[in-house]
């Protein structure tokens, strides 16, 4: 890669001694710029380019006309904005670097003597590429950005994305402390002046311990962290210090006297050592005061933060216990707390190739709003990771956490759950329990958990992050307001709104009072007082939220329409109150209007607006999305109640079939029982036939009905006609008298199987039956 310019003094200069002034020299001679840096001012040439070619074509004849005519003025455009951004080629845009360039002992012919030049000039420009917009535009993404960094691995990262080196910490806190919204910005110098005090620290103990002997190891480490931390800290008594030492004496077998260099060291050189370091490499003067507790006390340090930033650069591992490190008389961290001292080694997290770009475009589909385009993506990303690298890698787990997200947008918060469970595993195993990449998935996992129903986990899992939080940073950092907006919104009662308020003035106080974020959090407490009935209070915030949203996004966007109905029902609920307390204790209804009461759909939708699941980058794609959910869920659950109606109409003709066909049956053996004792002689004997006859027809009423109903047709007409022949061949009577009693017979069944189909059960009493019958023996 090519040198930094900024840290490369040429013969015969006298470099920079001013505080924020460029070039400067550097302890080594090995500065070099990052390839994100050189990727980003490519970009950044290439946008001049562009500008330039149109500046030119624009002076000769016109843009268009440039672009038809193919003369040689397009050309002498195109030259000159080459030349104008220092382009290797004459005709195309093309950027190289010599990385040979500022290296010490490197010659070059007079005849490149030109390209030198233009070497050195890019290479000057990148240095003033970091300076003028790099870091001004990482100082706003911790502004308004989401990923913020919480200790030094995440802010060394967050650099290193933007192509800053961390040489340049000093210069970013002069630049925040010159900048207007340094107190916005407080916890980034927090971080900076911490990973300061932990480097040059690191780089006195790296030839601290080396003299010391392996038996000694621990009570050195110990001594040297109370140095650290301790203002004005020197080594213990000669009597407890001979002890100690005879008795690691015993446990090693014996030996030497051993050395006792490493005891001498007392908590004022030490930081009179780190201080002079500090000013070398970063040009700070005075900035880390007379001790440790100037910056615990400047600028709000926790001294279990810098003891577990100093364990994980040098590999110090401690006991786990509470550690007290305001007590002056008595050394807060013993030869027995320190159990092991680990290598830490530099190394390249290898990854796959395909596995990134299926990721990386998954994540541009995302912000495009293709949800079920990113969802396939970053599932074939997962699939790729798992088959290259393994579950356990640091991509990885970032792709499994994006899919959960999608997952979850999408309406499945149970694959969203088992998901995020294995994001938070291969978090903890990879990066450290807790690494603030591991805080922010317990987060997550508590949104997803929260979804599926399981309240308490997901309050575990908040406390667990918030616990960690404060153990990493401290309370002041903006990641705190994303988890006590979260626990407000899980807990109800007086704890809601504790949080709530919390997270509203850290809010405040981080993003600004006009910020989206601040407006959403207003719309959260106004939500919660009116819960818990203070509707004066509720109307202040929510008229708060109210003027953001219309300062930001106007009139007709729908949020500013949301918070307008909010603010009127508050209003109505009010005047409602007010008044039934004027009429001096008129009974007033408890229960609150719907639009005051937060649903759990709503609620779980505010959480994913807290925690960044829905960002206002596709919110309106996102709302389509939604609204297309909604209508796919209400026929989904529409299609369902129809299949469960049909379902029980059919049971319920069913059984009204098998009641009517019971009653029928019972019917017509009455009617036959009645005819019996009514008939004599020939009419006995017909009578009896007729009703033998008749028996059977009864007996196969469901058929006689099912015909009936989907033909129309009458079978026991049919059926009686028949019968009627054959009882007037048998037994010789008279045609006329068979084809009355016949008539008769026929219609009462016709009047038995109307009444069944009909109405579904027998309406037709035995007194009826009885009536025809005896019509019948009259005629």
């Amino acid at each position: 890669m090519p040198a930094d310019a900024n840290f490369h003094v040429e013969e015969g200069e006298g470099g920079a001694e001013t505080e924020g002034s460029f070039p400067r020299r550097y302890p080594h001679i090995l500065c070099r710029l990052r390839p994100e840096l050189v990727k980003a001012f490519i970009q950044h040439k290439h946008a001049q380019f562009s500008q330039r070619v149109k500046a030119h074509m624009e002076e000769n004849e016109g843009e268009e006309e440039c672009m038809k005519s193919a003369e040689s003025r397009n050309i002498d455009a195109v030259r000159k904005a080459c030349k104008e951004v220092g382009s290797v080629s004459d005709i195309i845009f093309e950027m190289r670097f010599n990385p040979n360039v500022y290296s010490p002992g490197v010659q070059f012919p007079e005849s490149d003597s030109d390209a030198v030049e233009l070497q050195k000039r890019l290479l000057k420009e990148a240095g003033s590429f970091i300076i003028n917009d790099r870091i001004p535009e990482f100082m706003n993404d911790c502004i308004h950005g989401t990923d913020i960094p919480m200790d030094g691995a995440s802010l060394r990262q967050a650099l290193h994305q933007k192509g800053i080196n961390l040489r340049y910490l000093g210069h970013l806190i002069l630049s925040i402390s010159q900048s207007d919204r340094k107190h916005q910005l407080r916890h980034i110098t927090r971080l900076a002046f911490a990973e300061i005090v932990v480097r040059c620290a690191q780089r006195f103990f790296s030839g601290y311990i080396q003299g010391v002997e392996a038996s000694n190891l621990s009570a050195a480490a110990s001594h040297f962290l109370c140095c650290l931390l301790v203002p004005h800290f020197s080594s213990a008594s000669n009597g407890e210090e001979s002890k100690k030492r005879s008795r690691r004496r015993g446990r090693g077998g014996g030996g030497a006297a051993d050395s006792t260099t490493w005891n001498a060291l007392s908590g004022n050189e030490l930081w009179s050592l780190i201080c002079q370091d500090a000013q070398e490499t970063y040009r700070l003067k005075g900035g880390l005061g007379s001790n440790v507790d100037h910056l615990v006390e400047q600028y709000g340090l926790q001294k279990i933060s810098l003891l577990r930033e100093m364990c994980l650069k040098t590999g110090i591992q401690l006991r786990l216990r509470e550690y007290i490190l305001d007590n002056r008389n008595k050394a807060p961290i013993s030869p027995d707390d320190i159990l092991n001292i680990l290598p830490v080694v530099k190394h390249i997290t290898m990854t796959s190739s395909d596995a990134t770009r299926m990721f990386k475009a998954g994540q541009n589909s995302l912000q495009k709003g293709l949800l079920e385009q990113a969802y396939e993506q970053l599932k074939e990303a997962t699939y790729l990771f798992g088959r290259v690298c393994d579950d356990l890698h640091p991509e990885a787990c970032h792709c499994l956490s994006l899919l959960a997200k999608v997952a979850y947008v999408q309406g499945h918060p149970a694959e969203a759950r088992s998901l995020q469970l294995r994001v938070v595993v291969i978090s903890e195993r990879v990066l450290g329990f807790d690494h603030p990449n591991t805080i922010q998935q317990y987060v997550l996992l508590a949104v997803y958990l929260l979804a599926g129903g399981e309240t308490a986990l997901a309050q575990r899992c908040l406390y667990r992050a918030k616990l960690l939080l404060l153990t990493v940073h401290g309370a002041d950092h903006p990641y705190t307001a994303v988890i006590d907006a979260s626990l407000g919104l899980v807990l109800h009662g007086e704890q809601s709104l504790q949080y709530l308020q919390s997270a509203l003035k850290l809010n405040s106080s981080f993003r600004g009072d006009t910020d989206l974020t601040t407006a959403l959090m207003h719309h959260l407490l106004a939500q919660r007082l009116c819960v818990a009935g203070d509707y004066r209070g509720g109307m202040n915030h929510e008229k708060e939220a109210h003027s953001i949203f219309q300062n930001k996004w106007g009139e007709d966007h729908p949020q500013t329409k949301c918070s307008s109905d909010f603010l009127r029902n508050i209003t109505q609920q009010a005047v409602r109150v007010e008044r039934s307390i004027r009429q001096g204790g008129a009974e007033f209804c408890d229960t609150l209007p719907e639009g005051l009461v937060p649903s759990q759909d709503t609620t779980l939708e505010q959480l994913a607006l807290v925690n960044g699941i829905l960002k206002t980058s596709y919110t309106t794609r996102m709302m389509e999305f939604k609204e297309k959910l909604k209508e796919k869920k209400a026929a989904e659950e529409a299609e369902k109640a129809k299949l469960e109606n049909s379902e029980s109409t059919n049971e319920k003709e069913a059984s009204e079939l098998q009641t009517s066909n019971g009653d029928v049956t019972k019917e017509t053996t009455a009617n036959g029982e009645h005819k019996q004792e009514a008939t004599d002689g020939n009419a006995e004997s017909q009578s009896s036939e007729t009703d033998s006859s008749e028996k059977p027809d009864h007996s196969n009423t469901n058929g006689q009905i099912e015909s009936h109903l989907h033909n129309g047709n009458c079978a026991t007409k049919n059926q009686s006609e028949e019968e009627e022949q054959q009882s007037n061949i048998t037994n010789g009577v008279s045609t006329e008298s068979q084809l009355k009693s016949s008539h008769v017979l026929m219609s009462v069944n016709e009047a038995q199987s109307e009444s069944a189909v009909v109405n579904g059960k027998e309406c037709v009493e035995n007194g009826g039956s009885g009536d025809s019958e005896k019509q019948a023996e009259v005629e």
